[in-house]
């Protein structure tokens, strides 16, 4: 695709604006793939995204940003489609990325979502895990119901495949120790979170694309726009995961150092050859204090290490976008949006 020419400056991108104008594309798709659930379980899948309280009554609390239903819907534009032909792409990913997150609560034993109380801790386990259940069904049911072809249901199962992959290895590390030579290594922590997170956004904005009418090569480029954004957000986020504003995340301060996960920033500051790393690997086997810990973490270079980190993801997703030429504004749309992500602490 070619870009076209113009010599006129250029506006800045109004991020959140460009979030509610793709929400607000979607919303009514995604609001009748629920209602074709069952109503228990619709209920469940109203509560996920934040429209319902437990027993049906309607109310206003946050269901995200719309993160990937913008990438569709974007991807769609960036072929110069209309947007609306991105839709049912971000409705079946939406649904894909809430069965997950229901899923992950479980799994993870996090009682919190979103400042609300986790789907399986208002509802049950039982229930939550048939929710997430209904809520992938739909997501395939809406593709289909959209007459997309083969290759659209083969995107989105691959980019599942992935999750689930990215998820049983993140669950694996968990049980492996901090040192020695059964270690998680910060390359095997890329493959996990490539996986986990950036599958899926890579499968938004090509699935979109795809929808749109894109050739393959444009589809295969932003897919891989998509995955890197994913590592340089999970890298960013996990800087957020020990040092972020728990009045901006929703989660207390070292929250990941109190669970004990192996995120990136920790990783690489065990990697590192200082007397902190020394300390920091005893101290991480022994569960204290995790305050000390996110100290010695950072004087031994891990958050400066994921933020650089998270700089290259963001500089090579920007240059698969420019690989493409998006049509239109959705070029800079897509460009605002993947700084707007990765840059909440660069």
């Amino acid at each position: 695709m070619t870009a076209p020419v113009s010599s006129a400056p250029r506006a800045p991108v109004d991020v959140p604006l460009v979030l509610e104008r793709c929400r607000a594309v979607v919303r009514p798709a995604l609001s009748e793939a629920v209602g074709r659930m069952h109503p228990w379980v619709g209920e469940m899948a109203a509560y996920s995204f934040g429209w319902c309280e437990v027993g049906g009554a309607s109310t206003a609390a946050s269901g995200g940003k719309g993160v990937r239903q913008a990438l569709a819907v974007l991807g769609a534009e960036a072929t110069g489609a209309a947007g609306r032909a991105g839709v049912p792409a971000a409705v079946a990913v939406e649904l894909v990325h809430t069965f997950s997150l229901l899923h992950d609560d479980i799994m993870d034993g996090d009682p919190v979502r979103r400042r609300r109380p986790a789907v399986w801790k208002a509802y049950g386990t039982g229930p939550a895990v048939l929710a997430g259940d209904g809520l992938f069904a739909q997501a395939v049911e809406t593709l289909a119901a959209a007459g997309a072809d083969a290759s659209a249901m083969r995107m989105l199962s691959v980019a599942l495949g992935d999750l689930v992959a990215g998820q049983a290895d993140d669950l694996l590390f968990a049980a492996r120790p901090w040192t020695g030579p059964e270690r998680v290594r910060p390359a095997e922590y890329r493959t996990m979170a490539e996986r986990k997170t950036g599958a899926l956004l890579g499968c938004a904005v090509a699935l979109g694309a795809l929808l749109g009418g894109a050739p393959p090569p444009v589809v295969a480029a932003l897919d891989r726009a998509g995955r890197r954004l994913g590592l340089a957000f999970q890298a960013v986020d996990d800087v957020l995961g020990i040092w972020g504003d728990p009045e901006v995340t929703g989660k207390p301060v070292h929250g990941d150092l109190r669970e004990g996960k192996k995120t990136l920033p920790v990783l690489a500051a065990l990697g590192s050859p200082s007397s902190e790393a020394r300390r920091l690997a005893s101290l991480l086997t022994s569960g204290a204090d995790p305050r000390e810990a996110a100290a010695l973490i950072e004087r031994a270079g891990g958050r400066a290490a994921a933020l650089h980190e998270a700089r290259g993801h963001l500089g090579a997703a920007e240059a698969a976008l420019a690989d493409v030429s998006p049509r239109g504004t959705a070029g800079d749309e897509l460009r605002a949006l993947s700084a707007f992500l990765v840059r909440r602490e660069l």
